[in-house]
């Protein structure tokens, strides 16, 4: 009896944790596109098809500028929201907190199987009404915020779905394996069929292995009923974790031991991972222990250690995490639940958090690394039996309060793009990226009216961010094309700063878009810019030794466009495709400029290339359109 009133007692729980975490969330649901939004969704029209057909499907299945593999699965569920929704966000993000809470569900299950599990060696007070709690704890959790409230982040939601119901499905083949001696195939198809789908939807998923090798360390030891070690399951973790580490590892390394793969980032392989070390423990207050300003999105002012001691606390992050690792098997043998816990927590940041040249913090990347720290913690704080418990039980009470008050909070600013703005800038002032997204929110916000006062209070903050130190050439570039766009004096000083920038280091993803949105302003007619200036900020911006594919292609559209020089404009646009030979745009940009130069042998040579880069059918219509334009050529002439 005890028990169904304690597993109803839970349900009850679970039940007011989905309807507590629709209440938090729902004002920011009300909110706009942001950041990656535009590039993957709003300016991708591969997810807007106006059709759906298989061809449109097998295109926007490849179309996520984010991946080489396309992410199909998430970039589909964007093709339905367009289907169902338009362009409308609100029901984009209210999938997103579906989803959301289909998580949470799949939390509440996998905690209590692995409560239940765990008990069998330390006491586990009320395991299903801790898992509920956990399942509470992580809906409410404000660093789990953007995979909910910005629509692309659906990638890492979704492929956690995946890793989620992987992990139920491999500890419930596993127990079946130490009570009937049955369940293997299911732990096979548990770890198999999700890592694969869920990649589909972002690679994070590849992870699934590590945590259930995890789970079955801390658990099950890898062992058969009789304590002997189960052969099958070690295979089975060495050809679908071991192995694949070891092949991609070998893949990756040569790459990352490249200068020029570091060029365009403010750090090197070495720096970076003597940062991780600072930003993993940092995710651990932010997660549990969060403030307004440490969760403020934009991580662009964050400081990159230089050396052990610079600063100091690169060596004390080190030293911890050292010891965290040192002392789980000591743990495990005490406490499996804690130890896999703090696994799970320093195992799902082995991805992101370690040699790939990703940007150094996102908060996205705790969506799963979360759980495995409310699993260490909240067991712990329930436990009645132990010292201060009620002090204990108070602490729970406190931290789901302040959870779920800051979550509320920041979806209220999500709820408008200017309040959004507003409160980044406020939360990170030394974030040249926050502070440059708040001008362009006060830009949208004045109409782009130069009688509004709204749009002096978008140039004073524009000039602050461009001000900031390590800030991009975006704030000068915004302030030289919406002067040029309303005709209004343009300071020479902006052009000083945006060549000085491009200039001063390899030119960043950021830097290069600056360029790219000049040269379309001008090219379609709209700027009339200055052309010796322009010419300086290319030369500046190509000094440097690698050279950088975008940024050819974008000085050949500048010159065949605006220049009216064809010879150089495909010039640059060849040095393009020599710099990345699988760029498929800047091959079909070469094209189309031998084509109108008649150079008919170098534009079929650029189609034949281009055949082999048309993966799933993505370039189907471009294709198309060259050869016919190929043939009309080649008829007149």
């Amino acid at each position: 009896m005890t028990s169904f009133v304690s597993r109803r007692y839970s349900s009850a729980v679970v039940a007011v944790a989905l309807l507590l975490t629709v209440l938090v969330y729902y004002p920011g649901l009300s909110g706009g596109w942001f950041f990656d939004d535009y590039p993957n969704i709003v300016d991708n029209p591969d997810v807007q098809p106006v059709r759906l057909g298989a061809a449109e499907l097998l295109t926007a299945a490849a179309s996520s500028p984010a991946s080489d593999i396309g992410r199909p699965l998430a970039s589909l569920s964007f093709v339905a929201n367009h289907a169902v929704n338009g362009m409308a966000p609100f029901g984009w993000k209210a999938t997103n907190l579906a989803l959301h809470l289909v998580n949470g569900c799949l939390v509440f299950l996998l905690s209590r199987i692995l409560l239940l599990e765990a008990s069998r060696r330390q006491a586990v007070n009320r395991p299903v009404l801790t898992a509920a709690l956990i399942a509470l704890g992580w809906l409410l959790l404000p660093i789990n915020l953007t995979p909910v409230l910005m629509v692309v982040q659906r990638m890492e939601s979704l492929a956690n779905l995946f890793v989620l119901a992987g992990l139920i499905g491999y500890l419930l083949g596993r127990r079946r394996m130490l009570t009937d001696g049955s369940g293997f195939a299911q732990c096979l198809a548990s770890l198999m069929v999700p890592t694969t789908l869920g990649a589909l939807a972002k690679e994070t998923a590849v992870m699934l292995p590590l945590y259930a090798a995890l789970a079955e360390w801390a658990l099950f030891r890898f062992r058969t009923p009789t304590s002997r070690i189960d052969r099958r399951i070690s295979m089975l973790f060495a050809a679908m974790l071991v192995l694949p580490a070891i092949v991609g590892l070998a893949w990756l390394l040569p790459g990352l031991l490249k200068p020029e793969t570091w060029a365009t980032r403010d750090f090197t392989l070495s720096t970076r991972l003597l940062s991780e070390a600072r930003i993993v423990l940092d995710y651990v207050g932010w997660c549990l222990l969060p403030l307004p300003q440490s969760l403020s999105f934009y991580h662009d002012d964050f400081v990159v250690s230089q050396g052990l001691l610079s600063p100091w606390t690169t060596l004390a992050s080190m030293i911890t995490l050292i010891v965290l690792v040192a002392i789980l098997p000591w743990l495990a043998r005490r406490q499996p639940l804690t130890a896999l816990g703090i696994a799970w927590f320093l195992g799902a940041h082995t991805l992101t958090g370690t040699v790939l040249p990703l940007e150094l913090v996102f908060e996205h990347r705790n969506y799963f690394a979360s759980l495995g720290l409310l699993l260490a913690l909240v067991p712990w704080l329930i436990a009645p039996d132990a010292a201060y418990a009620r002090i204990r039980h108070l602490l729970l009470g406190i931290l789901m309060l302040w959870w779920g008050s800051l979550t509320a909070w920041t979806a209220h600013a999500w709820g408008d793009p200017l309040r959004l703005a507003h409160e980044l800038a406020i939360r990170a002032p030394e974030s040249p990226r926050a502070q440059f997204g708040y001008g362009k929110a006060l830009l949208a916000g004045s109409d782009y009216d130069p009688a509004s006062p709204q749009f002096m209070l978008a140039v004073a903050a524009l000039e602050h961010a461009g001000s900031i130190p390590g800030s991009s050439a975006l704030p000068e570039q915004t302030l030289i094309l919406i002067h040029s766009l309303t005709h209004q004096p343009v300071e020479q000083r902006w052009w000083a700063s945006l060549i000085t920038k491009l200039a001063a280091k390899a030119p960043s993803s950021e830097n290069v878009d600056a360029l790219g949105a000049l040269t379309r302003c001008a090219r379609n007619g709209h700027c009339d810019l200055p052309h010796d200036a322009m010419q300086s900020a290319f030369d500046a911006a190509g000094a440097h030794p690698r050279k950088n594919a975008k940024l050819l292609t974008i000085h050949g559209d500048w010159a065949w466009n605006v220049l009216g020089d064809r010879t150089k404009g495909e010039h640059y646009a060849s040095t393009a495709v020599d710099a990345r030979p699988n760029d498929a745009d800047a091959r079909i940009t070469l094209a189309r400029m031998n084509i109108a130069l008649g150079n008919m042998a170098k534009a079929r040579e650029q189609l034949d290339a281009l055949r082999s880069l048309n993966r799933l059918g993505r370039i189907d219509a471009e294709l198309t359109e060259l050869r016919r334009l190929i043939e009309a050529r080649e008829g007149r002439d």
